[in-house]
């Protein structure tokens, strides 16, 4: 195994970084802020499905229990 020369990786880095794209403030805030809706979307989704398996169960229990 060769020992690589740390002098070389770091410039090979600072080259690689160079190349990213980095997003604009806009662009982070935006997304952010998707993701925010996001969530909440999918935690209103998933408590009104609880709500109506918790329900449906419920009725079938009682209906069952006498």
């Amino acid at each position: 195994m060769a020992i690589a020369n740390p002098v070389k990786f770091i410039q090979e880095v600072r080259a690689e970084v160079s190349k990213v794209v980095w997003p604009t403030r806009r662009e982070v805030i935006l997304t952010t802020v998707m993701v925010f809706i996001m969530a909440a979307l999918t935690a209103v989704f998933f408590s009104l499905v609880d709500l109506l398996i918790r329900s449906g169960l419920t009725g079938v229990l009682e209906y069952f229990s006498g």
